[in-house]
């Protein structure tokens, strides 16, 4: 029995270095990704990969390489690279970081690998294959980040130059074949619009279909994110603002015309107010004076004249009071009134020849002599 335990020692030592090797060129299946993406040249392309829950505080990278053992690192979570070329993001609440890769060129066409790293043992990774190509790719979107509301739908375009099944799956989830289907609560609606164009329609989206998809063409795939909110919120506050500021300007305009109207209606006031109207509330004295004939030497009528008490008033006007002005004005109203007509005038005549033809004859007695 001995002899047994010592002989199958050497081969539970190899079997376990067999097995250390082999995940050390291959990687633990913890991570999940794409598998073949296609770009064009001068493009850019994200990539997501989806790790385990007791990764989330672990270091990610990307590495280039066609084995884990052997890659090279490309950028790493705590050591961001600073060329721009390579962007790397963790998401630890969905449990995804992301690689992002510039400025595309052929030379960039190779294996990549999504990788953990582990502290004592060999570090997680799963591998993917980025083709880069001069021309058109052979499945692309013109726009790798979308947004939704929830309650609605979206439609997102992809673009293909090859043959295959078509299928649409989410990260982490499963896959929805064409032409329809339902995949966490959402309806999947596949249409392939012509020999180069598809669309995937996403109907009843729900804030938790955020996340990452992806479109499988054939052996290709070109995932996607899509960020669902709250319309009614986004309505409001969009609502408010476009209500607010048109409010605003209304208000301004309202209080200018006011005060333009005020000025005006006040330079008007001042501009009736003359001073024949400022003087007819000073102080006002009226006299009235009649005349009556007095006979005169030449044998005119009579004039009789009578002078009426003065009546004074006194009216203080507003505004000179305000300007501390005390003003007297005294009025003089005369009337003449007239009383000699025609036939007194020749009345009085006849009495005057009257009186001195009987003066005459009385005289005629009388001894002109003494």
């Amino acid at each position: 029995m001995l002899f047994s335990l010592t002989h199958s020692l050497p081969d539970m030592t190899v079997r376990l270095t067999f097995l250390l090797i082999f995940t050390g060129l291959t990687g633990i299946d913890s991570i999940t990704t794409v598998s073949k993406v296609s770009v064009r040249a001068g493009g850019s392309i994200t990539v997501p990969c989806l790790y385990e829950p007791q990764y989330k505080k672990h270091v990610k990278y990307l590495c280039q390489g066609s084995t884990l053992g052997f890659c090279s690192y490309v950028v790493k979570t705590n050591e961001p690279s600073s060329s721009g070329k390579f962007v790397i993001s963790d998401d630890k609440t969905q449990r995804v970081f992301a690689v992002t890769i510039n400025d595309l060129t052929e030379e960039d066409t190779s294996d990549y690998w999504c990788v953990v790293e582990i502290n004592y043992g060999p570090d997680s990774g799963t591998r993917f294959h980025l083709s880069v190509n001069k021309g058109e790719s052979y499945l692309y979107v013109d726009e790798q980040m979308m947004t939704g509301f929830s309650g609605e739908e979206i439609t997102i375009d992809y673009h293909y130059y090859n043959a295959g099944e078509i299928k649409w799956c989410r990260l982490g989830s499963s896959c929805v074949t064409w032409p329809n289907g339902s995949l966490d609560n959402s309806r999947v609606t596949i249409k392939v619009i012509d020999s180069r164009v598809l669309t995937v329609t996403l109907s009843g989206l729900r804030t938790e279909s955020s996340g990452w998809y992806w479109c499988v063409k054939g052996d290709l795939q070109m995932p996607v994110h899509i960020t669902v909110t709250e319309k009614q919120q986004q309505s409001v506050s969009g609502s408010y603002e476009s209500f607010i500021i048109p409010l605003s300007l209304l208000i301004f305009i309202v209080m200018v015309a006011m005060f333009v109207w005020f000025m005006f209606k006040k330079h008007g006031q001042t501009k009736e107010e003359s001073p024949a109207t400022i003087i007819s509330n000073v102080e006002v004295t009226y006299s009235t004076v009649k005349k009556k004939r007095k006979a005169g030497q030449l044998g005119l009528a009579e004039e009789e004249v009578t002078y009426s008490d003065v009546e004074h008033m006194r009216r203080a006007s507003e505004k000179w009071s305000e300007a501390n002005i005390d003003v007297d004005v005294m009025y003089s109203s005369v009337v003449a009134v007239e009383r000699q007509t025609k036939q007194r005038v020749e009345a009085e005549d006849e009495d005057v020849t009257n009186s001195n033809m009987a003066s005459s004859r009385n005289c005629g007695d009388c001894n002109p002599f003494p």
